[in-house]
């Protein structure tokens, strides 16, 4: 589904910018799925893009007890197994999630599953969370110990409530912070855990397994992702329930079940969640309604239909303290991560703020 992905030191000199459109466009060719996978293993391989690293004061940002380089995150689905997190953030994300991570393997709904919408710039997915499991994952943190770089776990789980906390416990100080995933569509019954009682349940075991975990030292961030289709009047609870809880940041939010009518794709009736363009809207109002509710008491990170930095820009001033972006990869290639993070800082210079914080909320 991804971008091919070609390294600098075997085009020096040539133009880089051109040859990534270039594979970009050639992986579009392919079955979504087949391209996605590709694109993992080219960078398994050492041949991603390596951002120039500069000085960017400006772009710092805290969210969740984190400090980022950056706010510009990678989104959970596109390293399922946690095989590329340092090439992702080489390529210049602030962070990376990876997963979503269940405790045994699975080998996910049945293909096709994962269906570009060209005509709409957005991808529809019902991948069922195919992943090679706990153990698999854990190995892969457990190698890159000691390196620099911001990544996340982002669970979920079949047997529910236990299987979070059995997540939890495994990769308990080998991730820099965890994804509560609440949220994805393809799971059945997975949303269920938005309702009150069953967020009590899940989040109260959550919250006693990390204090068993951390005792008297601090605690690793623990995250919780909602889906954007989320009845305004509830949200409200799930904030309150957040914080009750412990959770240091709310991500809003995961794909959408909806089909608007502005959809031209031939595939805009399969089902699944649909990501990309026609998210942005609808997620990024959901998420000023966070934001007002949250009032500065719980950090946001906005995700749906981020494909440049005046997008990022405005889930921003709606309220996230970081973003994450995945789908637009497929269609605009590695190059846009560094592109939206000098969009960043010249919309700030522009509107006269120093940080990202200065601009968190201004359109609330």
């Amino acid at each position: 589904m991804g971008p091919i992905i070609i390294s600098k030191q075997i085009f020096s000199g040539l133009n880089m910018s051109l040859i990534y459109k270039m594979g970009t466009a050639a992986m579009r060719k392919l079955p979504a799925e087949r391209a996605h996978n590709t694109t993992i293993k080219v960078l398994k391989a050492g041949l991603g893009p390596v951002a120039i690293k500069t000085e960017a004061p400006e772009l710092v940002t805290q969210v969740g007890g984190l400090t980022l380089p950056n706010p510009v995150g990678l989104a959970a689905g596109f390293d399922k197994n946690c095989e590329v997190p340092d090439a992702m953030l080489a390529a210049g994300f602030g962070f990376a999630e990876c997963g979503t991570v269940t405790p045994r393997p699975q080998i996910g709904n049945p293909k096709p599953r994962l269906f570009r919408l060209t005509e709409d710039q957005a991808v529809i997915n019902r991948m069922g969370f195919n992943n090679g499991g706990l153990d698999d994952f854990k190995s892969r943190l457990v190698k890159r110990q000691g390196k620099d770089g911001i990544v996340g776990a982002n669970k979920d789980s079949t047997d529910r409530v236990e299987d979070y906390v059995k997540g939890l416990k495994a990769l308990w100080g080998l991730s820099d912070y965890f994804t509560i995933n609440i949220s994805s569509p393809n799971t059945p019954g997975l949303r269920d855990l938005q309702n009150e009682n069953a967020m009590d349940e899940l989040l109260g075991r959550i919250a006693e397994a990390r204090a068993e975990l951390t005792g008297d030292r601090p605690s690793y961030p623990i995250f919780l992702k909602v889906a954007p289709d989320v009845d305004m009047g509830e949200i409200e609870r799930i904030v309150q329930q957040a914080r009750t809880y412990g959770m240091n940041a709310i991500i809003v939010s995961n794909t959408t079940i909806a089909r608007p009518d502005s959809l031209k794709s031939p595939h805009k009736g399969e089902g699944g969640g649909l990501s990309g363009a026609p998210l942005f809207h609808p997620s990024t109002e959901i998420l000023k309604e966070f934001y007002a509710v949250a009032a500065g008491k719980i950090d946001l990170i906005g995700v749906g239909g981020i494909s440049n930095g005046a997008e990022a820009y405005a889930k921003i001033k709606a309220g996230a303290n970081a973003v994450q972006l995945y789908s637009a990869l497929v269609f605009k290639g590695p190059g846009l991560v560094t592109q939206i993070n000098q969009d960043l800082k010249a919309r700030l210079k522009a509107d006269g703020f120093s940080s990202i914080a200065e601009a968190v909320g201004q359109d609330c």
